[in-house]
């Protein structure tokens, strides 16, 4: 029996809306409620601003403080009534201009400092030289650095891949990184924001279970140090005829290190409003850390879901989802998963840091590595960039007794693959057909992480169970394999292996 379990199982949970606490009083929390004097501050704000190119207002921006929206008129200017609650007064950049960044972490964002009971915010963008309805994103998740030999691989490999694949692209490539960007260790922050620097290109950034403040009394204040670094914890984004939304699922519930998947009702508001702006029938990508959904509790035969491992209350985000085509990009399990609904496709992305920096791989075979994402208009089309390998390198075929339950055998893992791919094999030149889908666990998996002693840097990793292995059998007169694997969008990838 594999000791290790991907996420915990909390119990049923009752919970409860809050308004978020003052900026004041989120700081760290160590004397009990009644000593720190907790106030929630309703002062109410009114924000004016203008969203221009060198002094140019542009017209119809949405500008949000978290709570509500409003667009910029003709002139580019807004008034925002807001209060002490709101944290930041933000905008969604619209489509052909730059993403504002400081060093490639994204800053669309002001803190909020009001002066008496008004502030002034505003904000300036940069219109491209290139039209962005062809663009390219990467989806980075869970870097998950614990100490500098993690950090010092971030950023002397992982951060270089993609900066050289990058160069294979124009301007308007982007990056999202998908939560715990740190793995609880706030001062490896500084690491992960240089192995962004090093990929020149701009990061918006999602809040990960290991990137809260732990010792905080509350979700409210769990996002704090987040915060302080890379803004709010959601909001969004259009670039070419995309809609971007980044979203905070990870719902702290309280010392040590619990959290369920919840989105918050004052998310589920802002989303609506902000959707609002969308015409349905459009493309909508939506960023979080924790997966909307899974085959975890399937694969392992669960009795019950994992509330650190799904989002609890997704049946809500379903439904506002459900005039759009959406894709919905997730990190967390460190496995490659791909969640088919009825207008959403689910990307759960292999892990940049594999099984936590313990060697190439996913607990399910999956190279570490990240998702590459080609968007023409309101079509996506993707593949998995692993580390260190060319673009093509999409699966791993193993030889006959890889696997013991199933000696005479040959398998392959194909780690981005959806019911849409084909696997077939051929059979000395002869196509001999499709090769046989079964959850199982990957065989390198199994001889780097199982056992006691393996991994040596984290003995509690271990394989887990994987829907994208595919078997055959061949005959005794078999001299060479071929095994072609084609994706949704027809692209072949081929490889040939001895008997």
């Amino acid at each position: 029996m594999f000791r290790r379990k991907f996420l915990q199982s909390l119990g049923t949970l009752g919970l409860t809306a809050s308004l978020p606490l003052a900026p004041a009083v989120l700081a760290e929390e160590k004397a009990p409620a009644a000593e720190a004097g907790h106030k929630l501050n309703l002062a109410p704000i009114t924000i004016k601003g203008k969203v221009h190119q060198k002094g140019a207002g542009i017209a119809g921006v949405p500008v949000t403080d978290g709570y509500n929206i409003v667009l910029t008129d003709k002139a580019g200017r807004y008034t925002l009534e807001s209060n002490a609650t709101a944290e930041f007064v933000y905008i969604t950049v619209p489509r052909g201009y730059a993403i504002p960044h400081e060093k490639g972490i994204a800053k669309f964002y002001q803190p909020l400092k009001a002066s008496g009971s008004g502030m002034t915010a505003d904000f300036a963008l940069q219109k491209l030289a290139t039209d962005d309805t062809k663009h390219t994103f990467a989806v980075w998740a869970d870097p998950q650095m614990i100490d500098k030999k993690d950090t010092n691989q971030l950023i002397t490999v992982s951060a270089p891949d993609l900066r050289e694949l990058a160069t294979q692209y124009d301007q308007n490539m982007f990056a999202i990184g998908c939560g715990d960007l740190v793995w609880d260790h706030f001062e490896l922050f500084e690491d992960y924001k240089k192995a962004v620097e090093v990929t020149g290109l701009p990061f918006y950034q999602v809040i990960g279970n290991h990137d809260m403040n732990i010792t905080a009394r509350s979700d409210d204040g769990s996002a704090q140090t987040f915060k302080s670094l890379f803004g709010p914890t959601y909001y969004s984004f259009n670039r070419g005829e995309i809609h971007y939304v980044i979203l905070d699922d990870v719902f702290f519930i309280g010392p040590p290190k619990k959290y369920i998947g919840y989105l918050t009702e004052k998310q589920l508001q802002w989303l609506e409003q902000d959707l609002a702006h969308v015409k349905p029938g459009s493309t909508v990508v939506v960023a979080l850390h924790i997966p909307v959904d899974s085959g975890d509790k399937r694969r392992n035969k669960l009795k019950e879901e994992s509330l650190g491992g799904v989002v609890s209350n997704r049946a809500e985000l379903y439904r506002i989802l459900k005039p759009y085509k959406t894709h919905i990009m997730s990190g967390h399990t460190h496995i490659c998963e791909k969640v088919i609904g009825e207008n959403t496709i689910e990307h759960i992305h292999g892990a940049v840091c594999g099984a936590w920096w313990t060697g190439p791989i996913c607990t399910d075979g999956t190279p570490s590595g990240y998702g590459v994402y080609e968007v023409n208009g309101p079509e996506l089309k993707w593949y998995y960039k692993s580390f260190g390998k060319d673009r093509k390198h999409q699966f791993r075929a193993y030889p006959k007794g890889a696997v013991p339950e199933r000696p005479d055998d040959i398998v392959v893992n194909v780690w981005n693959w959806d019911p849409e791919w084909k696997v077939t094999w051929f059979e000395n030149g002869t196509r001999q057909g499709e090769m046989h889908q079964q959850t199982a666990l990957d065989p390198m998996a199994v001889q780097l992480q199982a056992g006691e002693k393996l991994p040596a840097k984290h003995k509690w990793v271990d394989p887990t169970l994987t829907d994208h292995l595919f078997f055959a059998k061949p005959s005794k007169n078999a001299k060479e394999i071929r095994i072609e694997v084609t994706d949704r969008f027809g692209q072949v990838y081929s490889d040939v292996m001895p008997a």
